[in-house]
Order: C-alpha cells, then structure tokens, then sequence
C-alpha cells in the first residue's frame, strides 16, 4: 500500500504524464477559493508539501460563499475549500451549478454568540435572534435553537428547515435572516446571533469559550474540497485532497484551533 507522500508522488507523476500529452496545460499550478479562516490557513499549512512535488498553491480568498461556488463552475478558479453538503446541495439546485465534493476535511462545530447574555436561558421574551439567510445555515441554526429548547421544529431533522417551520417560539423570539458574514458585525446589535465558525473565528471569537449553544463533535456538517465534476479527476486536486487529509493537515488543525475545528 502506498503511503500519502508515496501518493502524492505518483499522482504528481501522473500529471507529468499528461503534461506530455497536453503541452499546454499548466499542471503545476493550482488555483483555490476559500474562506480566511481556517480554510486559508489550512491550505497555507500544507502548501510546502503540494510544492514538494511541483505544485504551486495559488489561494484566492473570499468573504462570502456565493462566487467562491460561481468561479469554480466557470472555469475561472479550479476547486474551492469553504463549505458543507448541505449548503452544497442547495446551491446547485439553486443555481443550476453540479459541483461535486472531492473529500471531507473537518468540522466546524456551530454556535450561538451573544454581546448582551451569559447565559442562553437568560434571553428574554421577545430577545432579537440574527440567523444565517442561506438555506442551509437556516436550517443548522433552527435545529441548534431546538435542540437546546429555544423553539421547537415540525421535523427537527430537516436540514432545510425554515421560520416557517417552527412549531413553537414559547418566549416570542423576533428573528432576523442575514447574510452569513455580516452576523459577527451585528452581534451587538441583536440579542443572539448563530453564527459560522469561520467568521466567528475570523471575528476573534473563541467558539468553545464564547459560544452559549454550540454543536457536538459529532456534527454531521463536514466542510468538503469541492471541484466541477469534469475536474474531479485532475490529478492536481487529488494530490490536494491527500494534502489536506494527511496527518501534517491534521496536527495543524488540532495545533492550532482548539477544537473549533475538527479533522474528520
């Protein structure tokens, strides 16, 4: 069996290979899109080893997960690095886009984060709770507050859940959809917030210190390398998604964010 060094030295040997057939093709340079934290930084982390073996990491960094996706699917970005599943899948049926996930690199626990309470029970009636406004994130947000009794879900397991599936907001929750990296700006301005471990991060947050509510480890939303269909193969990315899930990845991770993020 080969190691992950002794893989990706023969995926780069492979792209040596085609090369050959294809002159024009630049095989040691790879482009990729991703939030500043932790996915730049990750990425950062394990560029020396891709450069090993001649690929050049060129990391475009985004605040927001719309053209991160866009760029890809046209062409003008190889892969991106930012998101989970979920979000995926309903981008692509929202945009008509068929990115595909390449492979799973960690998790980001959730949380709820607050300027004004300590305490999640201490919200009053009536306490201005900022959500995320992509579908997705509407729906992980609404099953945090339920699983921690703020509101209860018609099905507590639909991930897409939206407001207008609450069954009941017992304390009169007033709720407000915004875009997901403008909610650390807001945070003194609402009650609660339910904010993306990358910009809560990025917002100097510690979520396993500030959060008030925050998911388990075993949190099913993995963020994925996401590439167009037609460059799942190209053995660049394959080679960056060994990199990102070699043991070097992993220890950064563990290193670096304690437990804000998980490798998976």
């Amino acid at each position: 069996m080969l190691s992950r060094r002794g893989f990706v030295g023969s995926v780069l040997a492979a792209s040596s290979l085609a090369a050959c057939a294809k002159p024009k093709a630049d095989l040691s340079h790879l482009s990729v899109a991703a939030t500043a934290v932790p996915h730049a930084e990750i990425l950062k982390a394990i560029a020396p080893e891709l450069a090993k073996g001649g690929i050049t990491l060129d990391i475009k960094i985004f605040n927001d997960y719309v053209q991160p996706n866009l760029q890809v699917d046209q062409g003008l970005i190889d892969c991106n690095y930012f998101q989970t599943l979920p979000y995926l899948e309903a981008f692509n049926t929202e945009r008509g886009t068929k990115l595909v996930t390449v492979a799973g690199v960690h998790v980001e626990p959730f949380g709820a984060y607050s300027r004004k309470y300590k305490d999640i029970n201490a919200l009053p009636n009536g306490a201005v709770i900022a959500l995320p406004n992509d579908p997705s994130n509407t729906g992980r947000a609404l099953i945090l507050l339920h699983k921690n009794g703020l509101i209860t879900l018609k099905d507590p397991a639909n991930i897409n859940a939206t407001l207008k599936d609450i069954a009941a907001n017992p304390k009169n929750f007033q709720f407000k959809e915004l875009e997901s990296p403008s909610l650390p700006r807001v945070l003194s301005e609402v009650d609660l917030a339910l904010i993306n471990t990358n910009y809560a991060l990025d917002a100097k947050l510690e979520p396993k210190r500030d959060a008030l509510i925050i998911e388990g480890s075993d949190s099913p939303y993995i963020n994925y390398l996401v590439a167009r269909a037609d460059k799942k193969d190209d053995p660049r990315i394959t080679a960056l998604a060994v990199a990102l899930t070699s043991a070097t990845a992993k220890d950064f991770i563990a290193r670096t964010y304690n437990g804000a993020v998980i490798a998976v």
